[in-house]
């Protein structure tokens, strides 16, 4: 890992499935991750949506790699024929795909005699090399290889796996957030709002419009690691929005 690592850690996340690409799965995985991921200093810089194909995740792994700090993909680990990240991800790394003992023992304490059949050993099928991420719930584990975690796809045990992983990442300073709401559009704040971006460049500002019982307003969010800068810049905000002819609305966090 190198110094920037270090001091500003990223991550990318890929959503595995062709479920989430047709529609028919609302992903609920990338909110969850990419919040506990910011409370520990690590940002989520990029999400992809990855078909059942493994070309196609062989080369989102491999990007992602190479780019972030951490990689961590859902879905794909279960028993069926289209389960097929554990041995796409063992591709990308260039290591055999093996029926991993320890797997194999987990899922055996956890299934009935004559229960684990041959499509639930699959779950226990493993690229050489990499260690297990433990699963409370189910028992088939996920695992990390190099710097990529594989989780399961089904969110609560997507997230029983990353409550178990997050003390064993390297974060950086935690990012706070503040919320500056107002029923002002965009279009009257962007310019004063881009100058107050340039005062502040270690600050992330974004701009999130809703229409809400007949008004139109906008969530302004304001992201950093400096809680007094950020403190500094939500101020100097709610200042122009009032002079804008606004009525600013603060709350910790990113909720407007």
């Amino acid at each position: 890992m190198s110094l920037a690592d270090t001091l500003n850690p990223t991550a990318a996340v890929l959503i595995i499935g062709n479920e989430i690409l047709s529609g028919r799965t609302k992903d609920a995985n990338l909110p969850f991750l990419a919040e506990k991921l910011g409370a520990i200093g690590i940002r989520v810089r990029e999400a992809r949506v990855v078909p059942d194909v493994e070309a196609e995740i062989i080369a989102a792994v491999n990007a992602c790699r190479a780019r972030y700090t951490y990689v961590f993909t859902t879905g794909g680990i279960g028993p069926t024929h289209d389960d097929i990240t554990s041995a796409s991800v063992a591709r990308a790394f260039g290591v055999p795909l093996e029926r991993n003992a320890e797997a194999v023992a987990r899922l055996e304490r956890h299934y009935a005699p004559g229960a684990l059949n041959a499509a639930r050993l699959r779950m226990a099928d493993i690229p050489a090399g990499a260690t297990l991420v433990d699963n409370p719930i189910s028992q088939a584990p996920g695992f990390r290889l190099g710097n990529v975690f594989v989780l399961a796809g089904v969110p609560n045990i997507m997230q029983a796996m990353v409550d178990g992983i997050l003390p064993r990442l390297a974060g950086g300073p935690p990012i706070h957030a503040l919320t500056v709401s107002c029923e002002l559009a965009e279009g009257r704040i962007a310019a004063d709002l881009a100058t107050l971006q340039d005062r502040y460049p270690s600050v992330e500002i974004g701009s999130y419009p809703y229409f809400r019982n007949g008004f139109f307003g906008v969530s302004l969010v304001l992201r950093g690691t400096d809680e007094g800068m950020l403190d500094r810049a939500a101020e100097e905000l709610a200042a122009m929005v009032r002079r804008l002819g606004g009525t600013p609305t603060l709350t910790r966090g990113t909720k407007g």
